[in-house]
């Protein structure tokens, strides 16, 4: 348009993206409290002019703990739309420590290559749909996950491939004027150095909760307060949660 002065501001984009981000209005951001969706947020919230954040109570020990932590972070990054739903029901269906009161929360063991017992089967899915519903009825143009798959514990629904499928299934199972890409910013990521991009964003990680049995302090010895902790420690600041 001739005599236009207006500019228009790229988002930021990662050196490792597979996708070219476009400008969007309003994004959904799935916000589980933890440190890696915490992030996630942070990056969301300067790529986009306008968040919603969701949160999924799935039955999990602490599921309490968490929720305070995503009201305190939706709090911090000034997020008015906010949803928390619940699926209860995996606590019901079981299959992990996390919802099984007959399945013990083992300490980690970094060095494994197992697929340890907090494993929730099919858990990423479950939060999408809900994520995918949200985003199509506010008319988001995003979903945003704090998904790791490079140096965690494993998990097969935090897999870059596992992603790639989602998107396919919401292309095809949405409206056909309906557009939502799904945006995995950390997932390639080690720990420590989510960690390092939180603190350069200012993200309010003190803010967070990771631990998967505790609810006042931090275990500090189940695998996801280990993955923290030396994520932490090879980022070369100290954890601000405290611990047991």
């Amino acid at each position: 348009m001739g005599g236009s002065n207006e500019t228009i501001v790229e988002p930021e984009v990662e050196e490792n993206s597979s996708f070219i981000l476009h400008p969007s209005s309003l994004a959904v951001c799935l916000v589980s409290g933890g440190m890696d969706s915490c992030v996630t947020a942070a990056i969301a919230h300067r790529e986009n002019e306008e968040l919603a954040f969701l949160h999924v109570s799935y039955g999990q020990r602490t599921a309490r703990r968490e929720q305070r932590a995503f009201e305190e972070l939706a709090g911090y990054f000034q997020v008015a739309k906010r949803m928390v739903a619940s699926i209860d029901y995996l606590n019901k269906i079981g299959g992990s420590s996390l919802t099984d009161a007959e399945i013990m929360v083992t300490e980690a063991d970094l060095g494994s290559q197992e697929i340890p017992t907090s494993y929730v089967p099919f858990r990423n899915a479950h939060l999408l749909s809900i994520a995918a519903s949200w985003a199509e009825v506010i008319n988001a143009r995003r979903i945003y996950i704090g998904a790791v798959s490079e140096d965690s514990s494993g998990y097969p629904d935090c897999r870059p491939e596992f992603y790639q499928a989602f998107q396919r299934a919401i292309d095809v199972g949405t409206k056909p004027e309906t557009q939502i890409e799904i945006i995995t910013p950390v997932i390639h990521m080690r720990k420590s150095e989510i960690v390092n991009r939180g603190l350069e964003l200012g993200a309010p990680l003190g803010l967070t909760w990771s631990c998967y049995s505790s609810e006042d302090k931090a275990c500090g010895r189940c695998d996801s307060c280990a993955l923290r902790l030396r994520a932490f420690s090879q980022a070369g600041v100290a954890d601000p949660i405290g611990y047991a």
